[in-house]
């Protein structure tokens, strides 16, 4: 095999691997329908109908900043507290803009979609998302966007499949 072969064959053995294992990255990855309707799965994660969790909004010029407690029943955000100032002002005068876990999840997916400079987000073990970062252009100033997920749990009757116990998951708050 003369050298230019040698060096095609081994371009297209290189690209070959590096395909395939970007492709290994987007396996899990649904239709942007799936992304934002409720019931957003991530590997054995299921986005539940009803569960509550509290979300640290940050960075950006953004309305949504701040933390707030949130319960979603049947896919849509039931109830949003705002836990500091910027929170409060959010659920008075924009509460539509409180999201559920799976509209956090297709915000990610649009902005990879979108080619965005960071776009990643960081699981539980259980598959539901800790952490989400967003950049649409790193050299723009406040188009950033940080969300922080903690104290997520499903509803009752969700988490135990089984004890058909249906206690509001809001007394958390």
């Amino acid at each position: 095999m003369t050298a230019p072969a040698r060096a095609v064959s081994r371009a297209v053995l290189i690209g070959g691997i590096v395909c395939a294992v970007a492709a290994c990255g987007t396996a899990a990855s649904t239709s942007p329908e799936a992304e934002s309707a409720p019931g957003h799965v991530r590997g054995d994660w299921r986005e539940p109908a009803s569960y509550t969790y509290t979300l640290r909004s940050s960075e950006g010029e953004r309305s949504l900043l701040g933390t707030f407690r949130i319960s979603v029943r049947d896919g849509a955000v039931v109830k949003a507290v705002g836990l500091d100032d910027s929170a409060r002002s959010t659920v008075e005068h924009a509460p539509d803009a409180v999201p559920t876990l799976g509209e956090l999840l297709a915000e990610l997916e649009q902005a990879r979609r979108d080619d965005a400079d960071t776009a990643e987000a960081g699981y539980a073990a259980d598959g539901h998302p800790v952490r989400i970062v967003l950049d649409w252009e790193e050299n723009a100033v406040d188009d950033e966007a940080r969300y922080d997920i903690t104290a997520y749990e499903p509803a009752n009757a969700e988490r135990t499949g089984s004890t058909g116990d249906t206690t509001d998951a809001r007394r958390a708050t």
